[in-house]
């Protein structure tokens, strides 16, 4: 579902690219930043820095907008979003927005996500151009050609989870080497990751069969339905098995505080394996994003309240 009413759309208004950006997905790009924010938080406690952390989160939002251009404007382009599209209606496809004014937006949004990261450069040194070109590269590959051989889940793993995560923490924390990053801020980060692409997997998932007609090679028509729903349940166990594994305070009651998260993941699990096929899934979809957001408070609580019980 969209997240408003889409019957009347004017084209090219700015109802119209409200919902291109498609700002349900924005979730998605905060909750890294979160979770690295925390980090830096929980180890540095008061040194922490504000100022990057916020560089970081708008710079995430701005991307993943961005991306959201991008996909729409090129799966349009290769014909695979057509009216058998289970998914929520994409602004290209239903002509909300033209192909030259989709042009010239993703590209706005990639001056614009180039100028609020730029300023990063002070706190990270010019390493972070390099990082945020390969943000900007990724994200048109993604959609031109790493979703069609079944590697987006690898690019959600990498910039959903290492690089937001730990970039966040480096650039929050008091100044130090960036090979001096504790293991347990990678750890903390790869659980991150395999989270955010439940929703990925969720959508390939409702997706499978179009996807198929599209020549659209995603990892879940390559392993089939069955192995699908499978991997959508273990991402999730799997993201709180390496939180407790990668669990450095004292106590470890702060960190089973993410494990709150399970109940709801194993339910919107059995919501899918319920529902199976159609477009009810995307009622399984929106309960994963919600899944992501109530990860990352938990984890955010999590990480804070571990710096109380180190400090008393």
């Amino acid at each position: 579902m969209t997240s408003m009413d889409d019957s009347n759309v004017r084209v090219n208004s700015l109802k119209a690219w409200f919902l291109a950006a498609r700002p349900k997905t924005l979730t998605g790009a905060a909750v890294p930043v979160m979770i690295g924010w925390a980090s830096a938080v929980a180890y540095h406690g008061s040194e922490a820095r504000w100022t990057p952390a916020v560089l970081c989160l708008l710079f995430a939002l701005v991307m993943q907008i961005d991306a959201n251009f991008v996909n729409d404007y090129f799966d349009f382009m290769k014909g695979t979003d057509d009216e058998r599209r289970l998914g929520p209606k994409r602004a290209c496809s239903q002509g909300w927005i033209t192909a030259a004014a989709m042009r010239r937006g993703l590209l706005l949004t990639t001056v614009a996500a180039c100028a609020v990261g730029f300023p990063l450069v002070w706190y990270g040194g010019w390493e972070m151009i390099m990082v945020g070109l390969a943000c900007v590269v990724f994200c048109f590959l993604y959609t031109i050609s790493f979703s069609y051989q079944g590697l987006g889940d690898v690019l959600v793993l990498v910039f959903f989870g290492l690089v937001p995560v730990c970039m966040t923490y480096w650039l929050a924390a008091p100044p130090t080497p960036l090979l001096s990053m504790p293991v347990s801020i990678i750890g903390v980060s790869v659980a991150c990751g395999l989270v955010i692409d439940t929703l990925l997997v969720v959508n390939n998932y409702r997706d499978i069969d179009n996807d198929r007609r599209a020549g659209k090679r995603t990892l879940i028509v390559k392993i089939g339905a069955a192995n699908g729903r499978r991997l959508y349940l273990w991402l999730g166990i799997a993201a709180c098995a390496i939180n407790m594994a990668f669990s450095y305070w004292p106590a470890v009651w702060p960190w089973l505080l993410p494990m709150l998260y399970l109940p709801f993941h194993v339910a919107a699990y059995r919501a899918m394996v319920r529902i199976d096929k159609g477009a009810e899934l995307n009622r399984v979809l929106g309960m994963t994003a919600r899944n992501m957001l109530l990860y990352g408070l938990f984890s955010v609580i999590g990480l804070i309240a571990g710096m109380f019980v180190v400090l008393h």
